[in-house]
C-alpha cells in the first residue's frame, strides 16, 4: 500500500532515464563505510584530543562512537523504509513537508561533503609534495603547483566517478586497505613498545587538564572534536539505490563498520598515550597528524616513517575525497529527482548509468572551493573547515533523529518494517547531537560564521529555485488552463514539482 506522498516522492526512473546500477554487496558496502569513517579525521584530531584530555584520549572516541551509533539507528530505520538516494533531505521532507527545510538540509550535507573533499584534495597535494621533498626528489614548489595538483586530483576523481560506482568503490577498497595498514602500523608499534616494557600503559587512565576546563568540559570538548573522525557512515545511505537488497544488508553492515572504526581508533589512542609522555602529548596538541607520526618515530626509530608516512596520508585523504564526492553527486542526483534541485541535475549516463550531471556540478563547486581556500594561504578558514563540517553534520543529524520520530508516527501499518531504532533512542540522539553542536563545547566562533555564510548561500539558491518553480507552474496553468495548484503530470512523470512556498 502506498500513500499519495510515497507516489510523489518515489524516485523511480522517468522516461528514458535508467536506474542506477546496483553493484554494492555487503563486502563492498562495508569497505565503503569503514573507508569513509576512517578517512583523514583520525590523523588530524588525535593529537588535539590528547592535548586536551591527556591519557583519556580513548574516551572521547568512545563517546563519539556512542552518539554516532544512536544516530545510525535512526538512519537505518529510515533508509530501510525509504531506500532512495536522497538521504537526510528526503527524510526531512517526508517528515515535515517543508520545501525550505528540505533544501537547507540537502544544501548542508552537500556543502559538508564538497568542503571536506576539496580540503582533502589540497592536503593531499601538500603531503604529496612533502613526501617528494623529504625523499630528496625535488624542492618544495610554490602554492600554484599545489593548487594545480589539488584541482587535477578532483578531475581524476570525477573521471573515476563517471566510469561507474563499481570502479569507484573498487578504488575505495584499495585506498581503505592502505589507510587501515597505516593505522595498524601505529597500533603495532605502540603495543610492541608496551610488550617490551617501555610504554606508559598506566597513562590511559590519567586525565590531564591542560586548559583548566575540568573533566566534564574537557571530555565534552574532545568528544566534539572526535565526532569529526566518526562521521562518514551517513554517506552510505546516498548509495542505497546502488546497493543490492539494501533493506536487509544495511543494518548489519553499517553497525559493523562503525564497530571496526571505533576499535581501530581506541587502539590508536592507547598506542599514542602509551608511547608518548604527557609533555609530548601536550606539545603536539596543535600539530595536525603529528601524534601518529611521532608514535612510530619514537617507538620504532629505525623505521623510515618520515619518508613513508606522507604518502600513507595521501592515500587516507584521497579515500576521504573520493567517498565525499560519491556522496555529493548521488545526493544531488536524488534531490534533482525529487524536484528540490533543478531536474537537469538528475541526468544519468545511459551506458555507464552514473549521475553525470550531479558529478559535473559537484566537481565544479569543488574546483571553485579549492581555488578559494588556497587563494589566501594566511587565512584561518581552512583550519576550521573540519570543525565547520562536523557542526553542519551535527545539525543535520539532529533533524534526522527528529524526523525518525515523526515518520514513525506516520508509518503505514501494512508496510513491512525491516529495522526500528529501539524506544526513544532517536530523541536521545537528537539531544546529544544538538548539545555537541553548541558553543559550550568550546567551538570557535569562526566555525559558526563559516556555517552561517554557507546557509546564506543556501537561502539564496532556495529562493532562485522557488522562483523557477513558480514560473514553470504559472506557464503550465496558462498552457493547460488547469486551476492553480494542479500539475499537468504525464504518465511517465512520477515527480511533479513541489508546491511553491512550502
Amino acid at each position: 500500500m502506498s500513500t499519495t506522498e510515497d507516489k510523489v516522492f518515489d524516485a523511480t526512473p522517468e522516461g528514458d532515464q535508467p536506474e542506477l546500477k546496483r553493484v554494492l554487496g555487503p563486502k563492498l558496502l562495508l569497505l565503503f563505510i569503514v573507508g569513509d569513517i576512517l578517512g583523514a579525521g583520525v590523523y588530524a584530531v588525535t593529537g588535539t584530543m590528547a592535548g586536551t584530555v591527556g591519557g583519556l584520549v580513548w574516551l572521547p572516541f568512545l563517546l563519539a562512537f556512542i552518539v554516532a551509533t544512536l544516530t545510525a539507528f535512526s538512519y537505518l530505520e529510515l533508509v530501510t523504509q525509504y531506500p532512495q538516494a536522497a538521504g537526510a533531505a528526503l527524510y526531512a521532507h517526508k517528515a515535515f513537508g517543508i520545501h525550505f527545510v528540505t533544501f537547507l538540509v540537502a544544501f548542508a550535507v552537500v556543502c559538508s561533503g564538497i568542503t571536506s573533499a576539496s580540503t582533502s584534495a589540497n592536503v593531499l597535494a601538500q603531503n604529496l609534495f612533502g613526501g617528494l621533498v623529504i625523499n630528496g626528489w625535488m624542492s618544495m614548489p610554490g602554492q600554484g603547483a599545489v593548487t594545480a595538483v589539488a584541482m587535477g586530483f578532483m578531475l581524476v576523481l570525477a573521471a573515476i566517478n563517471l566510469r561507474g560506482v563499481g570502479e569507484s568503490v573498487k578504488f575505495n577498497v584499495v585506498l581503505t586497505l592502505v589507510e587501515m595498514t597505516a593505522l595498524c602500523i601505529v597500533i603495532g608499534v605502540g603495543f610492541s613498545v608496551i610488550a617490551q616494557g617501555g610504554g606508559n600503559f598506566d597513562e590511559i587512565t590519567v586525565f590531564t587538564d591542560s586548559q583548566d576546563k575540568g573533566l566534564f568540559l574537557a571530555v565534552t570538548a574532545a568528544t566534539s572534536i572526535a565526532f569529526f573522525a566518526m562521521v562518514g557512515f551517513e554517506d552510505s545511505v546516498n548509495m542505497v539505490e546502488e546497493t543490492q537488497n539494501p533493506e536487509r544488508i544495511f543494518p548489519r553492515t553499517m553497525l559493523t563498520g562503525l564497530g571496526i572504526a571505533v576499535i581501530l581508533y581506541m587502539l590508536v589512542a592507547v598506542s599514542v598515550v602509551s608511547v608518548l609522555t604527557p609533555t609530548e602529548l601536550e606539545g603536539i596538541r596543535e600539530a595536525e597528524g603529528a601524534a601518529l607520526l611521532e608514535v612510530v618515530h619514537k617507538g620504532s626509530p629505525d623505521f623510515p616513517i618520515d619518508k613513508v608516512f606522507p604518502f600513507l596520508a595521501v592515500f587516507a585523504v584521497a579515500n576521504t575525497a573520493l567517498i565525499n564526492m560519491l556522496m555529493a553527486s548521488r545526493l544531488i542526483y536524488g534531490m534533482a529527482r525529487q524536484n528540490v534541485l533543478p531536474r537537469s541535475l538528475g541526468k544519468v549516463l545511459p551506458e555507464r548509468r552514473t549521475p553525470w550531471a550531479g558529478i559535473a556540478f559537484s566537481t565544479v563547486l569543488a574546483l571553485g572551493l579549492i581555488w578559494y581556500v588556497t587563494s589566501d594561504p594566511d587565512s584561518n578558514v581552512v583550519a576550521n573547515l573540519s570543525g565547520t563540517t562536523a557542526f553542519l553534520l551535527l545539525c543535520v543529524f539532529t533533524v534526522v533523529n527528529v524526523a525518525c520520530l515523526v515518520l514513525r508516527g506516520k508509518r503505514d501499518p501494512n508496510r513491512q518494517v525491516f529495522f526500528t531504532s529501539p524506544g526513544q533512542l532517536p530523541f536521545v540522539a537528537a539531544l546529544l547531537c544538538a548539545f555537541l553542536a553548541g558553543p559550550w563545547v568550546g567551538r570557535p566562533v569562526i566555525q559558526y560564521q563559516i556555517a552561517g555564510g554557507l546557509m546564506v548561500i543556501g537561502v539564496v539558491l532556495w529562493f532562485i529555485t522557488w522562483l523557477i518553480t513558480r514560473r514553470n507552474n504559472t506557464r503550465t496553468r496558462e498552457r493547460t488552463g488547469a486551476p492553480a495548484g494542479i500539475q499537468n503530470v504525464g504518465k511517465d512523470d512520477q515527480l511533479p514539482p513541489l508546491p511553491p512556498g512550502r
